[in-house]
């Protein structure tokens, strides 16, 4: 009896761990949120990715699943919340990597912020023009007004990634010319949301945290300034909400148990 429940386990810990290192980490899932009042007729649809990680665990050719699922949703506006690479001095490829996100497209723009591992490795040199021959613009502490068709303007600004970087929120919102219908923030690190509370903001996008990545039941994993905001919509004071993406790479451990990689659709009513 005993040699059967120790086999019984020891096959449900290969079971265990041969999903969460081959088959998890290549399934991606599409989430969607739908924000503000549904009786608006303006929708700005926005697509969210967030921690790719590119590393010889998940290379460029990955993208592919990616940009069609992107391209399928037809996004208004693409935004990326950091960490394009894991380390970028052991993996680069950047070349393959802005033929793949080029081939992403959205009809208003698409925006990028730093990620603490932009800035590792050496990856800091290169990050920004990347993402700049990807057709992305990189926001640093600053931000971009964005007319929609009924004359509505949105606000998108970037905070600079809050490890490594030198971020400022009093910049970030600098560019703010008035009080506009709706304003996102891009940040990597999900925590400095509190931040931006009572400052008309009415969305904040985030990574940085992968959920966790691996999930054990009764214990969170964390990562630096995403202990509180882990995953997943956080409805914070001043009617502001906070999406945290669980990204779709892997970092340290390359493998992923019940945090199924994601992109998300907003749509939001304006």
């Amino acid at each position: 009896m005993k040699t059967k429940i120790s086999l019984l386990i020891i096959s449900v810990v290969l079971c265990i761990t041969a999903y969460s290192f081959f088959i998890e980490p290549f399934l991606v899932k599409m989430n969607y949120i739908e924000l503000g009042d549904e009786n608006k007729k303006e929708t700005l649809k926005v697509v969210q990715l967030s921690d790719i990680q590119l590393s010889e665990s998940y290379t460029e050719d990955r993208l592919d699943k990616i940009v069609k699922k992107v391209n399928k949703e037809n996004p208004d506006i693409i935004v990326f919340t950091g960490d394009l690479f894991d380390n970028y001095s052991v993996y680069s490829n950047e070349n393959k990597i802005i033929d793949q996100l080029k081939k992403m497209h959205a009809k208003i723009g698409k925006y990028a912020v730093w990620g603490n591992h932009d800035y590792g490795g050496g990856a800091s040199r290169i990050y920004d023009s990347v993402m700049t021959a990807s057709g992305y613009t990189v926001l640093k502490n600053n931000g971009t007004t964005l007319k929609l068709k009924n004359d509505k303007e949105v606000y998108i600004g970037g905070l600079d990634d809050s490890l490594l970087g030198n971020p400022s929120v009093d910049d970030t919102l600098s560019f703010r010319e008035k009080k506009y219908d709706y304003s996102i923030i891009l940040t990597h690190e999900p925590d400095v949301a509190d931040d931006f509370k009572g400052t008309n903001t009415q969305l904040v996008l985030a990574g940085h945290s992968h959920g966790g990545q691996i999930w054990i039941p009764f214990y969170q994993v964390t990562n630096t300034l995403a202990e509180k905001y882990v995953k997943g919509l956080y409805d914070l004071e001043d009617d502001m909400k906070l999406y945290v993406n669980t990204g779709l790479g892997t970092t340290s451990i390359h493998a992923r148990f019940g945090v199924i990689p994601e992109v998300t659709t907003f749509l939001i009513h304006i």
